[in-house]
């Protein structure tokens, strides 16, 4: 496992919105679809707001790499199941990160599952 650098960290803990695609098995990628990241340590996490039924999430189990666009940044990513005991660190930070729209992410009775589509993030 490749390390994230400290600019790399700064920037996910910085830019709202982050482009995330899935890898093809023919080694293509899927178009971006915007979400929203975390940065909690030395560690970056993703969820997926709408749940384990939105398509770009669907689409990171196949082959569990795929790619970040974060700033100016264009990261090869692998996407890593989490325990669910990183979930209240990861919804704090969620929280912290996007006061405006935590209700949104973790909060809304329109995202009973998102918890459960948490992923940690890994530079490859």
């Amino acid at each position: 496992m490749t390390a994230w650098t400290r600019e790399q960290l700064d920037t996910v803990a910085r830019v709202d919105e982050i482009e995330v695609s899935s890898l093809r098995s023919d080694g293509s990628v899927t178009s971006p679809r915007i979400i929203w990241a975390v940065r909690d340590g030395d560690e970056v996490y993703i969820r997926s707001v709408n749940g384990p039924t939105a398509a770009w999430y669907r689409s990171t189990r196949a082959r569990h790499q795929g790619r970040l666009n974060v700033g100016d940044l264009d990261l090869d990513v692998s996407f890593v199941d989490v325990d669910g005991q990183i979930n209240d660190r990861v919804d704090a930070a969620y929280r912290d990160k996007y006061r405006r729209y935590a209700a949104s992410i973790i909060d809304s009775i329109n995202s009973p599952n998102a918890a459960q589509t948490t992923m940690r993030v890994d530079p490859r």
